[in-house]
């Protein structure tokens, strides 16, 4: 009588009608992939191989995939008698199958096994409902005749995205095909994410404000292009909404399921379009933070641009409009090099903010009047209370002997984490109050 493991070792070839020469036999052996836990390679997956070379005289399959297991937010084992079973039907229900799929092939690291918590679950389903509102938004701007036009007649912002696309399809198909499946599922959500939904959706806009516009109808149709592509590309990890979404576009074939998978087209990577984006990116951060930081009403704000030569003034001058559109400023003024710092700036404005960025120093003023920094300096004086509370907390727990000795590994650096954590933060918004109440004390002069 054979044993449950023996018997199992059998199984890529008995499976298939052996020991006759059966047609599934000859189609289907050797397979390409085995998927496994590291629990059960003695037991289970070197037998088949031993067997497979002495009955079939081939390996049964060419690569092993050894997954992680699964285990509570606080690293211990499922139990039933623990009451720490995450119980995937309940999850499913909750956020959404796609949300536990992503999450599952996001943390999926080689070597280490899957903390799963609820709120990583749920930030994936947060993601899923970032997917929605692009597709939303996409959809809204259907209207109009498709437009045939080469990659190289279209915007800087449309052939940026298109650029960025190609890179993170290569990206994706390399992680892929190294197994790398976290890898893979991080990198589609810090582009889907960051940007094609912060970025360049928002950057279409201004492209999709005249409806009437040739610009309006290449940057719709450009809209729809990627986010097609985007969801061909997403489609392993999140199977439902992609498929949903897909059906509600213009498409071609029955299911998204077989459609075909993208392949980069690297001649579509454009360098020169991206270094300038990212240059131009950095301008609108910078003025945008700093209208946040410094409690500044971005109508009532200015913005001057010093750029570091002529290269980098002309391609700010060409995006002077969208540049002002982003930052929501009433004021923008690009100068020229050499010129130097406006008088204006200087003299009547002594409070000015100043960031430099290498291709370009940005200034931003009149910072706002004392009402709106009082504010800002309340919320940030209310943060910095809380900070200080959980820091003491966590001291005390740290200068505990018995905290220290009995509590779980991972319960003690999740500590130590948090307090450093809140000590970086708290000298950052320290400097920041020191800052506000120095501003305030000048206005009130």
């Amino acid at each position: 009588m054979l044993d449950t493991w023996f018997s199992s070792a059998l199984w890529p070839f008995s499976t298939l009608g052996w020991p006759d020469e059966t047609p599934e036999l000859k189609t289907f052996y050797p397979t390409s992939t085995l998927v496994t836990g590291f629990d059960i390679l003695f037991f289970w997956v070197a037998r088949m191989i031993m067997m497979g070379l002495k009955f079939m005289g081939q390996e049964p399959f060419r690569d092993v995939y050894i997954h992680a297991l699964v285990r509570d937010a606080e690293g211990q084992k499922m139990s039933k008698s623990k009451g720490n079973v995450i119980d995937p039907l309940a999850v499913m229900d909750k956020y959404g199958t796609d949300a536990l799929r992503f999450t599952l092939a996001a943390m999926a690291s080689p070597g280490r096994d899957i903390k799963l918590s609820e709120e990583r679950i749920e930030g994936y389903r947060n993601f899923a409902n970032k997917l929605w509102n692009a597709a939303r938004f996409i959809l809204m701007h259907r209207e109009g005749s498709r437009i045939e036009s080469p990659v190289l007649e279209r915007s800087t912002d449309d052939r940026w995205i298109i650029s960025r696309q190609q890179r993170c399809i290569g990206d994706v198909n390399h992680s892929l095909e190294e197994y790398r499946f976290d890898e893979a599922a991080n990198r589609l959500y810090q582009f889907i994410w960051h940007e094609f939904c912060d970025q360049y959706l928002e950057r279409a806009k201004a492209g999709l404000a005249n409806k009437q516009s040739r610009e309006a109808a290449l940057t719709s149709q450009t809209l729809f292009e990627t986010f097609e592509v985007l969801l061909r590309l997403l489609h392993p990890f999140m199977p439902f909404i992609t498929e949903e979404i897909w059906q509600a576009l213009p498409h071609a074939g029955e299911s998204i399921m077989v459609a075909p998978y993208p392949v980069s087209n690297t001649t579509l990577i454009d360098e020169r379009i991206e270094q300038e984006h990212d240059n131009e990116q950095a301008v609108i951060t910078v003025a945008s933070s700093t209208f946040s930081v410094q409690g500044i009403i971005p109508s009532q704000g200015w913005v001057y641009i010093q750029p570091s030569d002529g290269t980098v003034e002309q391609f700010l001058k060409q995006a002077e409009g969208k540049i002002k559109f982003l930052t929501r400023t009433n004021k923008l003024e690009i100068g020229k090099t050499g010129k130097g710092i406006p008088y204006n700036i200087r003299v009547a404005s002594p409070n000015t903010v100043v960031i430099g960025l290498g291709h370009a120093d940005v200034f931003v003023w009149p910072l706002a009047g004392a009402g709106n920094l009082n504010n800002e300096l309340a919320r940030k004086e209310k943060r910095l209370g809380e900070l200080e509370r959980q820091m003491e907390q966590d001291q005390k727990k740290l200068s505990n002997p018995d905290f220290m000795s009995k509590v779980a590994t991972d319960v003690l650096e999740k500590t130590k984490k948090r307090h450093e954590e809140c000590r970086l933060e708290h000298e950052k918004l320290s400097s920041e109050v020191q800052r506000l109440r120095a501003l305030i004390a000048g206005d009130s002069k």
